[in-house]
């Protein structure tokens, strides 16, 4: 038995199949879907649950456009034809169990299994390698003030990372900021709040760089270089980066290019690089793991070796005659320089005053033994 239904596309062919195992012999209703393994044997009930109406096939037909279906599910599949095909694509097929199907893959994993590292570890979120992250930050340090930024930015600008200003001291770096915008460095113009944590410190001076740190030199790096007349400073014992600042001051000052520290960092601390107004730029650190083996290699090299004491057997500055090359040895202010580098030392000085305090501020001694010996060799 044959129907025909007239649809909006023309009309539809319907053929009813007598069932050998229906006992009341009534036609069924065509299925709307072909057979594809799955889905055949589902109640009316469920497809009405599924489809949302009970419409007959006629009001379908003029619905969709078209009864003919190429849909086909992810095993073997195709996707509907015809004017119904985008609206069919938006929902989403079922699977035999009733899921979902997506062009999505979605993995489920066990509660604290962690994720797989796909591409160059990246996932969900960025991969950082810790240590990495640990070396570029002992790598890189942070300096302040107006006249220690722009002798940064005129000496080695290639260092400068990242950059902060306040509005009113940007005309003052102008020249820097037109580089940084050309070379693609980060710079922001911020106000006091920002600049104070962006510094780290009040005294910032309206700028802060953030800079790659200078490597330190070892002794024999340095000595190849080393000038005919020359003086060196080492400093035993002394870690205010204000009183280290204040006596790099004085070294470009006075020319001095050479610093001996135990621990060389000091001389790039924020702190240390401010007091100093710009002066940092132009010394070199020189690492001593070891300080008496790094000054005896300066001696072995022709350096003469001055202590400064005010213990009996220094001799007063006013009446001594510094070597043309020394190494400047200087100590912390409480108690002064350790037995073993007096011991060292090829001679010993001290600044004659008055005597009403036992002694000089060590950033005030270092300018003043320093004055004299630019007196004698270059004044």
């Amino acid at each position: 038995m044959n129907d025909s239904y007239e649809g909006k596309n023309g009309k539809v062919k319907v053929m009813y199949v007598r069932s050998e195992d229906n006992a009341d012999n009534k036609p069924k209703k065509p299925s709307r879907r072909p057979e594809n393994g799955r889905g055949d044997n589902r109640n009316d009930k469920n497809r009405d649950n599924r489809r949302g109406d009970s419409r007959d096939d006629k009001n379908r037909d003029n619905r969709r456009g078209d009864n003919k279906f190429s849909r086909r599910d992810d095993r073997g599949a195709g996707k509907p034809s015809g004017r119904g095909a985008s609206r069919n694509e938006s929902k989403p097929s079922r699977d035999s169990e009733g899921g979902s199907f997506s062009p999505w893959k979605t993995v489920s994993r066990p509660a604290g299994e962690e994720a797989i590292k796909e591409h160059d570890g990246i996932t969900g979120k960025s991969q950082i390698d810790p240590e990495q992250l640990r070396r570029q930050r002992l790598e890189e340090t942070r300096i302040y003030g107006e006249n220690a930024c722009q002798a940064m930015f005129k000496n080695r600008p290639d260092a400068i990372v990242r950059a902060w200003f306040l509005q009113d001291v940007t005309p003052r770096f102008r020249d820097a900021l037109k580089w940084m915008a050309a070379n693609r460095k980060a710079y922001h113009v911020v106000e006091e709040e920002e600049m104070v944590k962006a510094a780290r410190t009040d005294h910032h001076g309206g700028v802060c760089f953030l800079i790659k740190k200078r490597v330190g030199h070892d002794a024999e790096t340095y000595l190849k270089d080393a000038p005919e007349h020359d003086c060196v400073l080492a400093l035993e014992d002394v870690g205010n980066p204000h009183n280290v600042g204040a006596i790099m001051r004085s070294c470009a000052h006075f020319g001095v290019k050479g610093v001996i520290s135990p621990d060389s960092a000091v001389l790039e601390s924020g702190a240390a690089v401010r007091t100093a107004e710009g002066g940092a730029e132009y010394i070199q650190g020189i690492d001593a793991d070891n300080f008496a083996q790094t000054l005896d290699k300066f001696k072995k090299a022709g350096y003469t070796l001055v202590a400064t004491s005010s213990h009996k057997g220094s001799v007063p500055l006013s009446k001594a005659q510094l070597p043309a090359k020394m190494v400047l040895i200087l100590g912390q202010e409480k108690d002064g320089l350790s037995e073993s580098t007096l011991n060292q030392g090829d001679m010993s000085i001290y600044i004659g005053g008055t005597g009403h305090v036992e002694s000089l501020n060590v950033s005030v001694a270092s300018g003043v033994l320093l004055a004299e010996w630019w007196r004698q060799h270059q004044g």
